[in-house]
């Protein structure tokens, strides 16, 4: 009789109420994201295909696409490689104030970022602590691509941080050790047994730095000098359009930078993907 009743005994789910916690995700997530993302398209669509092409491709629009593309590429690889060495400095070593500068990674989080574009160009500028500096030898690093890449590594770099830094304290310390024991020195240690474990989590790190550097918009426009077709950036452009009451042509250039973020971040997530699979099979 014991088998029966087994067998009739309704399945657990792990999550309570799960039809109704869905349901609920679904909709919250149709009203935060899709919708809103949906009224661009649909905005961009009372445009004609040549009204389209001659608000998302004309010469200043196209400038301010590889500004802000390339500086976002640029800050991301940085803070690539900077984060790594930031996460593995907290999490290999002990050292004083080390909690201070812990929580000082999470500063760009908290930090306004029209303060942070502000403080990054009182810095820099000519007359500024570093800038006074550096003018003497030619050196300009506000108001023009320079300082628009500086701002972006500013505002990346915890996004790598805190990626990276979870694995690192996760990793078991007997495969650094048996690759030791097996005669491997310590790059060829990093090189084959910590950096492919870290890898996927650092590839995720550089795709959050690279999406929220294209959408950053406050600290770069006091840094940046806002000059056409050098230093101005496209979320600049949009807020111009939108100033100017041209939403069809602002929704049509934030369409393009949205697909371009997107197709970024699904050939990442697929990449990642297959690293997974690789890491898998090469374990079985």
């Amino acid at each position: 009789m014991s088998a029966p009743a087994t067998a009739r005994r309704p399945s657990q789910r792990v999550l309570p109420g799960f039809g109704l916690t869905l349901g609920y995700t679904l909709f919250y997530l149709s009203v935060i994201v899709l919708i809103p993302l949906s009224a661009l398209f649909f905005k961009t669509f009372s445009l004609s295909w040549e009204q389209f092409w001659a608000a998302v491709a004309s010469p200043r629009v196209v400038a301010s696409y590889k500004l802000t593309f390339g500086a976002s590429f640029i800050a991301a690889v940085v803070n690539a490689f900077a984060g790594l060495l930031v996460a593995w400095v907290l999490v290999r070593y002990h050292f004083p104030f080390k909690k201070i500068v812990d929580a000082l990674v999470d500063l760009p989080f908290a930090l306004p970022t029209a303060v942070a574009g502000i403080s990054l160009t009182a810095l820099l500028a000519s007359n500024g602590w570093v800038g006074s500096l550096l003018e003497p030898y030619g050196i300009q690093l506000a108001y023009n691509p320079k300082g628009v890449v500086i701002a972006l590594i500013f505002i990346g770099l915890p996004f790598v941080v805190r990626t990276v830094q979870p694995v690192l304290e996760d990793m078991e310390k007997e495969l650094e050790e048996a690759a030791t024991c097996l005669g491997a020195n310590r790059w060829q240690t990093f090189r084959h047994v910590i950096f492919p474990a870290i890898l996927p989590a650092l590839t995720t790190g550089f795709a959050m730095a690279f999406a929220r550097a294209l959408g950053e918009y406050g600290s770069v426009i006091f840094i940046a000098g806002n000059m056409p077709m050098i230093s101005e950036i496209t979320p600049l452009i949009i807020i111009s359009k939108l100033e100017q009451f041209d939403y069809p042509g602002a929704t049509a250039v934030a369409v393009v930078t949205l697909l371009f973020s997107f197709t970024m971040l699904l050939v990442i997530n697929a990449l990642q993907g297959w690293q997974r699979k690789r890491a898998g099979g090469a374990s079985a």
